[in-house]
């Protein structure tokens, strides 16, 4: 890693996300090798000796070691009602308030569920990874289970596979599979590939259906496991890092 932008760097070293770090930089609190950082600094990451951020020194010895030992990726199970930020001015529910404490790094998000959605969200302490798996270009797919109401019509589901513009963004579902009908409702597990905001409600929205019920199961080989109760979470095994790394090409 030669000559890379500050940011990029401590975001992979696991330091916060890209927009944190700029945030501390901004404010003078980070310093390398005993130099106050200035926005758009460049460095290689072999002449990086000690890394200074809010006071607080961060500690590694070599890349390949932070690769292989201090990647941490945990998955959460979000109920209903918590909200998907850091903090909150109206003293709402956040899911940051269940996670495992952190001394010197931030847990960051790997994409958001909105507050009437619930189920799996993934954290993790590396800022590349959460950049890679949310960026469009590596096309990870979200699977979800989704309960809706109205009239069912498969040139409906057609139209939501085929895709269609909304405020300029081309969305689709890549996966539309009929779990069947409960009472006056129809269950689908359907598959995203890009994840934009409120998508899979708009989507719906668009062909006149209603979601009533929406859950995230998955997300890249990551999955939503039955032993995991909401507001809990779990870290990761190795072999499934692992793997959700060789997913957006990140070893």
């Amino acid at each position: 890693m030669n000559n890379t932008k500050i940011q990029k760097i401590l975001s992979i070293l696991g330091c916060g996300s890209r927009r944190y770090i700029e945030s501390q930089i901004h404010l003078g609190f980070i310093y390398i090798n005993n130099i106050q950082v200035e926005i758009g600094s460049r460095y290689n990451i072999s002449d990086i000796q000690k890394i200074v951020i809010k006071g607080k020194n961060i500690l590694f010895k070599n890349q390949n070691r932070i690769f292989s030992k201090n990647i941490k990726i945990l998955k959460y199970h979000k109920p209903i009602g918590e909200i998907c930020t850091f903090k909150d001015p109206y003293k709402r529910f956040i899911v940051f308030r269940n996670l495992p404490f952190k001394q010197f790094e931030r847990w960051i998000m790997i994409g958001r569920l909105d507050i009437n959605t619930s189920g799996l969200l993934l954290f993790t302490n590396f800022g590349e990874i959460a950049y890679r798996l949310m960026h469009p270009k590596y096309a990870i797919e979200r699977e979800y289970l989704v309960c809706v109401q109205g009239k069912i019509l498969q040139k409906k589901i057609d139209i939501l596979k085929k895709g269609i513009f909304l405020k300029n963004v081309f969305c689709f579902f890549k996966t539309v599979i009929d779990l069947g009908q409960s009472k006056n409702k129809r269950w689908f597990k359907i598959i995203l590939l890009k994840g934009h905001n409120h998508e899979i409600r708009r989507l719906w929205n668009y062909v006149h259906i209603k979601v009533c019920i929406l859950k995230r199961i998955r997300y890249g080989n990551i999955t939503l496991s039955s032993d995991l109760s909401q507001k809990n979470f779990k870290f990761c095994k190795k072999t499934e890092i692992k793997k959700l790394c060789n997913l957006i090409h990140f070893f």
